[in-house]
Order: C-alpha cells, then sequence, then structure tokens
C-alpha cells in the first residue's frame, strides 16, 4: 500500500536545489517571528487578566515594536496586526480606566 504523503523529489537545476536551501533558511526565520508575535500578544492578555495595568501598558508597547515588525515582513497580514493591537488597547485602556 501507498504511504499517506507522497515521496518528496529532490530538484535537478542548481537554481531549485539552492531555492530549497533558501526556503529552509527563510521557514526557520519565520517560524521564529511567528512565535515572538503570538509570545508577545499572549503575555499582554495574561497581564491583563491579571489586572496589573502597569505591567500590561508596558508589554503593550514591546508588543506593538514586535506586532509591526512582523507585519511589515509580511508573516501575517498588516490586517491582522492591526486588528490584535486595536483589542489589546482597548482591554489596556478599560484596565486603567477601571483603576
Amino acid at each position: 500500500m501507498a504511504s499517506g504523503k507522497p515521496k518528496k523529489k529532490n530538484p535537478r537545476l542548481a537554481s531549485g536545489r539552492k531555492r530549497v536551501r533558501q526556503d529552509v533558511k527563510i521557514n526557520a526565520a519565520n517560524t521564529s517571528l511567528r512565535s515572538k508575535y503570538r509570545t508577545a500578544v499572549k503575555n499582554v492578555e495574561k497581564a491583563v487578566l491579571a489586572g496589573d495595568k502597569v505591567k500590561a501598558a508596558e508589554l503593550f508597547g514591546k508588543m506593538q515594536a514586535v506586532v509591526d515588525t512582523v507585519a511589515d515582513k509580511g508573516i501575517f497580514h498588516k490586517n491582522k496586526a492591526a486588528r490584535d493591537k486595536s483589542r489589546l488597547a482597548t482591554k489596556v485602556k478599560a484596565l486603567a480606566l477601571a483603576a
């Protein structure tokens, strides 16, 4: 019986082999940036849930820089980045006003 995934073929042309090498490198960089983005967003959400307005505001500033960088590189769409920033800004602002 055939296995689930088809066997991956190696490119014959030198340009194709180079492209494969580049793809591996770029994929690793993109994965790292995607993780950094999600971690930054998660940290702000945790601070908001904990009710720590000072830490939330500080982390929000750092998160904005990370989100903008990742959106500029095209890892996440710019609208997704703007949406995430907007939602978190609302939460941080509500936290500051509640106190």
